[in-house]
């Protein structure tokens, strides 16, 4: 603490991240992208099977088209390195309404209701092993 602020902390010191985690952070990364850019497709697309979900939740016409370019928005600040962890934190977002309409419309637990949690933990877990300042905000180790 500094005698100017003394309620300001210094994050604590963070080991450089390792090329070994950067790659593995960068394949995660990969994947959940592939994963989210085919889901903002098809709410793009607006294909059949979105549509029958959409009226399912109960959503607009024109909602899967917003869904598909909030995703995207959301995505995009996720791949640049310097908003990564503002688009991690909206994706997490965006992924608690996609649990909520599943426990509104009683899906199943461990397949439906859950799924954006586990796509999730790739955002996180992907960023968490390539960018040293999620590490510093989430030390999952004790030193």
């Amino acid at each position: 603490m500094t005698a100017a602020f003394p309620h300001t902390r210094t994050a604590a010191p963070v080991d450089p991240v390792s090329s070994r985690a950067r790659v593995a952070g960068l394949v995660v990364t990969v994947l959940v992208t592939a994963f989210l850019l085919f889901d903002a497709g098809i709410h793009l697309a607006n294909i059949q099977p979105v549509r029958d979900s959409m009226t399912e939740y109960g959503f607009p016409e024109y909602a899967p088209y917003v869904m598909g370019v909030v995703m995207l928005v959301c995505l995009a600040l996720y791949l640049v390195p310097v908003t990564s962890i503002l688009g991690a934190v909206l994706l997490t977002g965006y992924l608690g309404g996609a649990v909520a309409c599943n426990i509104l419309t009683e899906q199943p637990l461990l397949s439906t209701i859950l799924s954006p949690v586990y796509v999730g933990i790739f955002v996180w877990g992907g960023l968490y092993l390539r960018d040293a300042r999620v590490r510093a905000i989430m030390p999952l180790v004790r030193r």
